[in-house]
């Protein structure tokens, strides 16, 4: 009978009797009592082999097996012996008695340990990522985006949408980032982007009449990485004609629930909460909010009213200014040590200082003990719901900084306390975000987004009047305090994009410089438009309960946008510069010039 092949977390009691063929890495090899024992590793899971010394041929071989040689073994299924079964493995109650053995490929020692889930520097995983790869938590991470992408298109060809791919070579559009530039060789001294977004060429695909698009998209941001970020990334991209805000959340909505069940078998409860932009901000300081646990931001001026304390007394009333706390549980059992370290954080977070009040059943402490009264303490106690054993953490300043520092703080004693579990998933929408913000550094009006996004229907006046009261037709999907993706319905008149660029201060010349293309195109009958776009790698990460999304990315560039695997990027050789017409300025650091290549013949 020939031997079957299976995948090595494959083989059950029903192969019992019958020949198998498995084929993978050495997971560990154990020598007991005159045999040899070898766990086989592939994708899909480990079996144990046996060799039995009666066969010298393969039990010669056998014994100079070392991890992650590759191997390919025939044998016949058998059950382990009573008690010395494996419950932790699929394969656990079966074994393989080797017949025959061939060694595909030997393998150096590896830098890390393969076959346990231990701490490894990141930067090694990288630049040995093929053997970081073949670990368990890598491969099911993979796993896990690989169902993901495939609900999406699942859902969406379902309903319709059309998969088209956008070009990656295009015009140079800044959104925010910086964009990849590429040189021309056929147009000397001109450049391709790469795109930050497919954002224009979607809208184009609407005013081409394509009606309902959607796509895995690759996109390019010439940022500094970090956590959550990568130069290179992928979305899902949708857009849609003929729609409102509610027809575009109603089916991104549908899709994630889709995409959770497909993927996790993990229902999400809905409607999705949705929370206007201006209440996010006051509950929870921040407008991608966490809320997988409560300890909403408090207003606590109030408290203060008619207060002798000098450094409160200019915030008390004053509407630019915020008095915010946070309530902490249990925290009236922390010690100074404790405080003097919470106080240094909020510092760190742009605060002034930090004023703490605690609750025990003996009576309340603060750190301005001398200069409070009982009947502010109680005041406090009431406005943040705190209980005896609790502590409250308050903040003063400007709105905007007091907000953010309060926001930072309510999220620092989740994780003192541990609430963020990452096996639970709280999603919410925020609605009704400014059209508009100051740039900080120039304090010239900005896109909150992007300048494609349309305001709330009955706003258009307020553009020369009051644009930074406008609100936008913008929403966000957030999860577990990550902003997922963004979308919004489109400017679909030309007449009022060119507006919207005046405001920016883009003179006529910019404006047909950057995007007269886009322009021309909404000269031509644009339809009403609008659609989202997701963050597949930070969904992905979120979805495995991750905290980098290199983890859930097959070939990552590491913090400083490097590939350590590949050591790119790298220098060219001149003759390559040469080609494109571009001479580099050479100085200190500046990377060495690469040998010529060899002629072609």
């Amino acid at each position: 009978m020939s031997a079957t092949a299976v995948s090595c977390g494959a083989i059950g009691i029903e192969h019992i009797g019958t020949p198998v063929r498995l084929r993978g890495w050495v997971n560990r090899r154990r020598d007991h009592g005159g045999l040899v024992f070898i766990d086989v590793r592939d994708r899909d899971g480990i079996s144990q082999i046996v060799f039995d010394p009666a066969d010298a041929a393969t039990f010669d071989i056998a014994q100079s097996l070392r991890n992650e040689d590759v191997i390919d073994v025939v044998g016949d299924v058998r059950a382990r012996p009573a008690g010395t079964e494996n419950a932790n493995l699929a394969t656990g109650t079966v074994e393989l008695g080797v017949t025959s053995l061939a060694v595909l490929s030997r393998s150096l020692t590896p830098p890390f340990p393969i076959n346990v889930d231990g701490d490894v520097d990141e930067n090694l995983r990288l630049k040995y990522r093929y053997l970081d790869l073949r670990r368990p938590r890598l491969q099911h991470n993979l796993t896990v985006r690989h169902k993901i992408v495939k609900a999406m298109r699942d859902f969406f060809d379902a309903r319709d949408f059309l998969e088209i791919e956008t070009p990656v070579l295009i015009k140079s559009t800044p959104e925010g980032a910086r964009d990849f530039l590429v040189p021309s060789r056929v147009h000397p001294g001109t450049f391709y982007a790469l795109p930050q977004s497919p954002q224009l060429l979607k809208q184009i695909l609407m005013i081409g009449g394509l009606g309902r698009y959607m796509q895995i998209a690759r996109c390019f941001r010439d940022e500094d990485s970090r956590a959550d970020r990568q130069p290179e990334f992928t979305q899902l991209d949708v857009e849609m004609s003929f729609v409102d805000e509610e027809d575009v959340m109603a089916i991104m909505e549908a899709c994630i629930v889709h995409v959770w069940k497909a993927a996790l078998g993990h229902e999400i409860a809905q409607p999705i909460p949705r929370i206007a932009h201006v209440d996010a901000m006051r509950r929870f300081g921040i407008d991608k909010p966490d809320l997988r646990f409560g300890l909403e931001l408090c207003d606590v001026n109030s408290a203060f009213e008619g207060t002798s304390i000098n450094f409160l007394k200019a915030h008390v009333a004053n509407p630019a200014s915020r008095m915010a706390a946070v309530r902490y549980p249990g925290g009236a059992a922390l010690s100074r040590r404790d405080f003097d370290a919470i106080t240094e954080t909020a510092k760190s977070f742009g605060a002034g200082g930090l004023i703490y009040v605690t609750y025990a059943a003996d009576g309340w402490k603060s750190s301005i003990q001398k200069l409070l009264d009982d009947a502010t303490v109680t005041k406090l106690r009431e406005l943040c719901d705190a209980e005896v054993g609790d502590a409250i953490l308050l903040v003063a300043g400007e709105r905007a900084l007091a907000t953010d520092v309060a926001g930072k703080l309510r999220l620092h004693v989740a994780d003192r306390l541990q609430l963020r579990d990452p096996a639970t998933f709280a999603f919410c929408w925020i609605v009704d975000f400014p059209l508009f913000e100051r740039d900080a550094d120039t304090g010239a009006i900005a896109p909150t987004h992007h300048p494609f996004t349309a305001p709330l229907v009955g706003q258009e006046s307020l553009l020369e009047s009051d644009p930074l009261a406008m609100r936008a037709q913008h929403y966000d999907l957030v999860l577990n305090g990550f902003e997922l993706g963004s979308g919004s319905i489109r400017i679909h008149d030309v007449a009022f994009q060119k507006r919207i660029f005046e405001v920016f201060g883009l003179s006529d010349a910019i404006i047909e410089d950057r995007f007269g293309f886009f322009m021309e195109a909404l000269r031509y009958g644009a339809p009403p438009h609008g659609g989202m776009a997701w963050g597949i790698d930070r969904l992905a990460m979120l979805a495995c309960g991750e905290t980098s999304i290199r983890d859930v990315i097959a070939f990552p560039k590491n913090q400083v946008a490097r590939d350590l695997m590949m050591d790119a990027p790298s220098a060219v050789p001149d003759v390559s510069l040469r080609d494109v017409g571009l001479q580099l300025r050479r100085g200190a650091g500046s990377a060495p010039t690469p040998p010529a290549e060899p002629a072609k013949t």
